[in-house]
């Protein structure tokens, strides 16, 4: 009973609360007004993801409504704004290419009970050992790819491939066998608008505005050869499982995991950006996963493409003075209005001009202040950024972040072994140096060298672990000449059963070899190491193991007074 209570306990926390309320009564006026201006945001990237995605624009708008109403609802972060995003249709496109629309609705639904276990679970919290390189260099990757995913709409020419940039080659040699500058003048103009409009006023929603004036202009021009979004539906369609199919789980698993993987990290890395940009905001991971499951849960029933938070419409809505959630429950609310009332309108829009948004969204993902930063502090984050970025491009979104986590253990491990230092000290002069380990070792620090030809003392610096381990204590096989070595173990910041292993065989090396081994320093946890895997039995047997470097000296010499022929016999 006490189990199920805690469990109860545990999923009963990520539903929302009376705080929220409170939250929402505080400025209900300004929210709503936020709300309002990120829609006028959201509409023109919502529908150039969906376009992006494969699936349609009706499916980008589905998702900015459905999915932006549950994760504001449900969500962990009071700012956050949702819906679909460009690092989404990096993984979604291939999906469509294979498997077709109700691929991608499977994918959706598959990714939301994914989200909801990992919530469930606890695992929220994860998210933030993720380092920095491999985050930086996978969103510069993604921008790359989306741009890529661009050229063949900014060009009006159609692409084939397998890989996002086999399709964007494809497309351009197309449009140079047949040239025509009305779609890329459309695309360009477009983002150019939006990045210098970015930068002049701010707060102005250039986007919407931009294609506005692309639509009005193509209209104006019925000789202007683009394409348009077509027809669209009024209104939300009804719910639909047809799309679920058994037989298809196993395969569609791995797009799955890649999109609950993106979804969590996104919204994760989205909610943190929201938490800096203000005071006394501060979010909760794992309600933000479950927020973020619900919404790509209920998305597919209604055609729409699985969903994350978005950094650029979370970003408007802070700038717009947003302090609870009824801001983006009130973008949502709006871009459903619109579904409703000017479908009709919204399908004259050129697809150009919503390459040419998306085209300046991707460079304004790219921050190269901190990837220049990145690639200048160490050759390791360099490297992972670097491995990251390409390999992004080039494979994939999962494939990446996986060779980047584990570029970066690797090289993270190899800068701790470097760290890891095994070294001579030379026995104090004063016989009366302090008790305490700490002041022995202040002792030998601070006096001049005086060796003992049968005694040697070594001292271990840093991490005694598999990566280190055999490096360092090799070292003690090289001892010559000597009956007593001492092993100050004191500065030993961590062990595992590689390192007591190799110990272990140090030891017994130099006892094969008739050295008597003497131990000091040992800290209780590592010594709950070393008696786990019988290291050194013996010696503590033997009362060879000493709490400081000062008894165990003392322990040698007198060792070797004893050792030592006594003259009156002869």
């Amino acid at each position: 009973m006490e189990t199920f209570c805690r469990g109860w306990g545990r999923v009963a926390g990520l539903f929302p609360g009376p705080g929220d309320l409170v939250a929402v009564r505080r400025a209900p006026g300004r929210d709503l007004l936020a709300g309002l201006t990120v829609a006028v945001v959201a509409l023109p990237l919502a529908l150039a993801f969906g376009v992006a995605s494969g699936v349609g624009a009706q499916a980008g708008l589905v998702t900015a409504v459905i999915a932006g109403a549950l994760a504001a609802v449900f969500g962990g972060s009071d700012l956050q704004v949702s819906g679909p995003t460009g690092a989404m249709t990096v993984v979604l496109v291939p999906v469509v290419q294979r498997h077709g629309t109700d691929g991608v609705l499977m994918v959706g639904l598959l990714a939301g009970l994914l989200l909801v276990a990992v919530a469930v679970l606890r695992l929220g919290r994860a998210a933030k050992y993720l380092p920095l390189p491999v985050i930086e260099g996978f969103t510069a990757g993604i921008a790359v790819v989306i741009a890529l995913q661009q050229v063949p709409a900014a060009l009006g020419a159609a692409g084939e491939g397998e890989k996002v940039w086999q399709v964007a080659a494809h497309a351009t040699v197309r449009f140079l066998e047949h040239p025509d500058a009305d779609a890329p003048a459309m695309a360009l103009g477009v983002a150019a608008l939006l990045l210098i409009g970015a930068r002049w006023r701010p707060g102005v929603p250039f986007s919407l505005l931009a294609v506005a004036a692309a639509t009005l202009l193509a209209e104006a021009l019925p000789t202007l050869d683009v394409a348009r979004i077509g027809a669209l539906p009024n209104g939300l369609p009804a719910p639909s499982l047809a799309f679920l199919d058994a037989s298809m789980l196993v395969v569609l698993l791995p797009s799955a995991l890649a999109v609950a993987a993106l979804a969590g990290l996104e919204s994760l890395l989205c909610a943190s950006v929201a938490d800096g940009m203000t005071t006394g905001q501060r979010h909760d991971p794992d309600r933000e996963l479950f927020g973020q499951g619900l919404a790509n849960l209920a998305t597919p029933l209604f055609g729409g493409v699985p969903a994350t938070a978005a950094i650029a419409r979370t970003a408007v809505n802070v700038r717009a003075g947003a302090s609870s959630r009824l801001a983006a429950l009130t973008h949502a609310v709006v871009l459903a209005v619109i579904v409703f009332s000017a479908a009709g309108l919204v399908s004259h829009i050129p697809l150009p001009a919503l390459a040419g948004v998306l085209l300046a969204t991707c460079v304004r993902m790219v921050q190269v202040s901190t990837l220049t930063a990145l690639a200048r502090s160490t050759r390791a984050d360099a490297a992972v950024l670097t491995v990251t970025f390409v390999v992004t491009v080039a494979v994939d979104l999962v494939t990446a972040v996986v060779i980047g986590i584990g570029l970066a253990v690797v090289l993270a491990l190899r800068q701790v072994t470097r760290s890891a230092r095994l070294e001579p000290v030379p026995l104090p002069t004063d016989e009366t140096e302090p008790e305490t380990e700490t002041g022995a070792e202040a002792a030998a620090e601070h006096t001049r060298p005086h060796p003992h030809p049968r005694i040697a003392v070594f001292r271990l610096d840093g991490p005694l672990f598999f990566p280190a381990a055999h490096r360092l204590l090799t070292r003690l096989s090289e001892v010559q000449g000597v009956q007593v070595v001492v092993l100050r173990m004191s500065r030993v910041t961590a062990i595992d059963a590689t390192g007591a292993g190799v110990l272990g065989e140090a030891i017994t090396d130099l006892e094969v070899r008739g050295v008597t081994v003497l131990l000091s320093g040992v800290k209780p946890d590592h010594d709950h190491v070393l008696d786990a895997l019988r290291i050194a039995e013996h010696l503590r047997r033997d009362h060879l193991v000493f709490p400081d470097t000062r008894g165990a000296i003392g322990h040698a010499r007198e060792l070797l007074r004893a050792d030592r022929p006594d003259p009156a016999a002869h």
